[in-house]
């Protein structure tokens, strides 16, 4: 049984996680032919302040427009 787990930094909609799960699902099923009722998948999310990119945290790279 995988278990996949995501960190996401926090901002995306419930729509865009679904679809993600969706597609890790699909991902993990064609590489190593699990069944799919066998795999996990969890997402986290993740304040930007906490969140450090190259040491800077995402909160920083997205007001300077890096992000």
């Amino acid at each position: 049984m995988p278990l996949i787990h995501v960190t996401l930094v926090r901002g995306r909609g419930e729509e865009e996680i679904a679809a993600l799960g969706r597609a890790v699902t699909t991902a993990v099923h064609e590489a190593l032919g699990t069944p799919r009722e066998a795999i996990r998948v969890t997402v986290s999310e993740c304040e930007p302040e906490h969140y450090f990119v190259g040491g800077e945290t995402m909160a920083e790279l997205r007001s300077s427009g890096r992000r």
